[in-house]
């Protein structure tokens, strides 16, 4: 069962955006590539954050509202060397 948060979001909820504090947000960084990162959905629907890296962007998972910013944990955004991408 899910339950209200102090923030009025549904804890256990893991689609969509997710509450961070805009102080958190700014220090945040993709630990590959030092890219900011942004919020995004898995193809599971998932939350995640997306690298905004140019080169091999990775997704992080966010579980129970904590981002997870393992590389062992990451996806990549596209396959590496793919079309239109560098």
């Amino acid at each position: 069962m899910s339950q209200r948060t102090s923030s009025g979001s549904t804890a256990g909820s893991h689609a969509g955006t997710f509450p961070l504090d805009p102080w958190v947000r700014e220090i945040l960084r993709c630990p590959v590539s030092g890219a900011t990162l942004v919020d995004g959905v898995g193809p599971d629907g998932q939350a995640e954050l997306h690298s905004t890296a140019e080169v091999d962007p990775l997704a992080y998972p966010v579980r129970e509202g904590i981002p997870v910013l393992l590389v062992d944990d990451a996806r990549r955004l596209w396959p590496a060397g793919a079309p239109g991408r560098v």
